[in-house]
């Protein structure tokens, strides 16, 4: 009759069972939307764009064009051989491209953490639920065969055998096992 002692909770699983039920209310009345400053936007959009496949291809053209341009002197050598304008034009983008890529990777890796720990409490808060309700049908079970119990006393006591004596003083047949 102990198997729900077995599930209880803790006084300190159910402060944080009501913690977690009421910040979980509070961001639903909330509606918990964060407005994105200039700068997170625009670490987004230059992640979106030099992430991009469209963004390497139109690069790696220009880049081809740049240099068969210098090396044939189709037009005049604004850039001859070591390509030092060009290194110069690539080395300035990677030197501003590189903080505003992490810039915008620290944001998402703090969006991850977030959901992160919301997918945990999420996930605490429904253990924490499931074992009230083991406790509740532990506590029902327990009741019910209570009942029973005292049903079947009552029926036992009302009963009679062939002799006319209650059921409840009549000695015990032990069955004999079959050989």
């Amino acid at each position: 009759m102990q198997a729900h002692a077995a599930h209880s909770l803790e006084a300190e699983e159910l402060s944080h069972l009501v913690h977690l039920r009421k910040t979980r209310r509070g961001r639903r009345k909330t509606g918990h939307v964060h407005e994105l400053t200039l700068g997170e936007r625009v670490s987004d959009g230059v992640a979106r764009i030099v992430g991009s496949w469209r963004f390497i291809i139109i690069q790696s053209a220009l880049l081809v064009l740049w240099m068969g341009l210098n090396v044939t002197a189709y037009v005049e050598q604004w850039d001859p051989y070591p390509f030092i304008l060009l290194n110069l034009a690539l080395s300035f983008q990677a030197a501003y491209t590189a903080p505003i890529l992490m810039m915008s990777q620290n944001r998402q890796s703090n969006i991850d953490r977030q959901a992160a720990q919301h997918d945990y409490d999420i996930n605490l808060k429904a253990e924490l639920e499931i074992e009230l309700l083991h406790q509740k049908i532990d506590l029902m079970r327990e009741k019910e065969i209570a009942e029973l119990i005292g049903i079947i006393r009552m029926l036992q006591g009302a009963l009679c055998d062939a002799s006319g004596r209650p059921l409840s003083q009549a000695p015990v047949a032990i069955p004999k096992p079959a050989s």
